[in-house]
């Protein structure tokens, strides 16, 4: 995966400021749904979160930031070389100031950092409630970069009016197709999604940057640096892949609220969105109890798993045969979900995830023709019969993702012979460790 190209040509407009302006806020209010965190509190948002957004017909692509805070702690550098990334690739920079604090000096700071950039750049004040507020928004035209244009984004006021301004400014025309530079989206297909889950601080970041091939997720020996989840789509030779950078999950009873309880929900649901996830596990640490209860979700929500035993290089001989021995007897539950052994640090096997992956993707979308299902079933009830007079009477594969096989049935079947059929399909089709669902009906049901 080392050749990658990461989104596509749509237009992209990349929300700046200084910590606590609103800039998540008025993030989700272009989506119209809750996609980033947001809390009363500065440094809620830490990486960069790129979605879609459609106005009129016409498509761009919105970035929130975390707050620019030049001068801060080690943290607070890496986040603002993140908007610095960000600003500096943007067809618009959204310039976000707070109107009910009014001008400070880390928006003059911002406003002549932004000047170097040479990027297009429109102010915006947000939390502009009403028309009286409007008469102060005179003191940000020293910032020498126009007009502030006003907008509440927790109330929804004057949105449209911004959004109108951003499509003028960008030039797009209602009938230009969503992207071009040969990819157009197909709303009948849809892209894999894999989503990177795990406990706080075992590389999950740094694998995904890996994977993306540029420093999309902030990576930082503090726990817990990770909060939304964040989508990045790029190119591999088998089609385009969308990873999912998740924040890490601690056990209930110390997840504190607010952030990390959002953002563990956030995590909870990249997962049940997912085609397949990577379960990453510090291999220093081994299997922990938090990675078995994570492992059993993930597993419950019927999404294939590939475990990932990050930092893998830091172990010795007999420290690795251990580790593969943990493996086996802590997840033995999740079946023959393959491992990978890697360092994300170094990059060295990461081009191991790759096939997997793909592997896993195809067989979670695979579809059997009804007629092999009756065959290998019919095989399997005359090698093992069911009991006197119970029998499979006909079988089809009614759903995908994850593979779905309906029997019609006679009688009820014990869980221990579904468990028996379920083995011969998988090892028949070769669905490896892909999650099979088994659906019976008796002919009581069946009338």
């Amino acid at each position: 995966m080392n050749e990658v190209t990461i989104g596509d040509a749509r237009k992209s407009v990349v929300i700046v400021g200084r910590p606590n302006v609103g800039k998540s806020t008025l993030f989700n209010r272009f989506l119209g749904e809750q996609a980033a965190i947001v809390e009363d509190q500065p440094g809620v948002t830490r990486d960069r979160h790129t979605r879609e957004v459609e106005w009129c017909g016409r498509y761009f692509n919105v970035v929130d930031t975390g707050g620019w805070m030049p001068g801060g702690n080690s943290l607070d550098s890496k986040v603002s070389r993140q908007v610095e990334a960000a600003a500096r690739e943007a067809d618009l920079v959204l310039f976000l100031v707070d109107a009910a604090v009014g001008l400070s000096d880390d928006d003059e700071a911002i406003a002549a950092w932004l000047r170097t950039t040479g990027r297009p750049i429109l102010l915006v004040a947000n939390k502009v409630d009403g028309p009286r507020a409007e008469t102060d928004l005179w003191q940000f035209l020293s910032l020498g970069l126009g007009d502030a244009v006003p907008v509440s984004a927790i109330h929804g006021r004057k949105s449209g009016d911004l959004l109108d301004a951003i499509v003028e400014r960008l030039e797009i025309a209602a009938d230009e197709p969503a992207a071009d530079a040969g990819y157009v989206r197909d709303p009948q297909t849809k892209e894999p999604r894999v989503a990177i889950v795990g406990r706080p601080n075992v590389g999950k970041s740094t694998l995904f940057n890996r994977l993306v091939g540029e420093e999309r997720s902030i990576v930082h020996d503090m726990a817990g640096t990770t909060r939304d989840a964040i989508d990045t789509r790029i190119e591999t030779p088998d089609g385009p892949i969308v990873f999912v950078d998740t924040a890490g999950m601690r056990r209930r009873s110390k997840v504190e609220r607010g952030t990390e309880y959002y953002s563990i929900i956030r995590a909870l649901r990249a997962v049940d969105e997912s085609d397949i996830a990577l379960l990453v596990i510090d291999a220093t640490e081994g299997v922990t109890s938090q990675d078995q209860r994570l492992a059993e979700r993930i597993d419950a929500s019927g999404c294939p798993i590939v475990v990932v035993l990050n930092k893998w290089e830091m172990l010795d001989a007999e420290r690795r045969e251990a580790a593969e021995i943990e493996v086996t007897r802590r997840l033995y539950f999740i079946g023959d979900s393959p491992i990978v052994r890697l360092s994300a640090l170094t990059g060295k096997n990461v081009h191991r995830v790759q096939p997997l992956l793909t592997d896993a993707i195809s067989n979670y979308h695979r579809r059997v023709p009804t007629k092999d299902v009756n065959r290998v079933l019919a095989a399997a009830q005359q090698k093992q019969p069911a009991g006197p007079g119970a029998r499979v009477l006909y079988a089809l594969q009614g759903a995908v993702d994850p593979p779905t096989f309906t029997l019609f049935v006679n009688r009820e079947l014990p869980q221990a012979y579904l468990r028996y059929l379920e083995r011969a399909i998988r090892e028949a089709f070769d669905f490896g460790s892909t999650p099979i669902k088994l659906r019976v009906r008796t002919r009581s049901e069946q009338g």
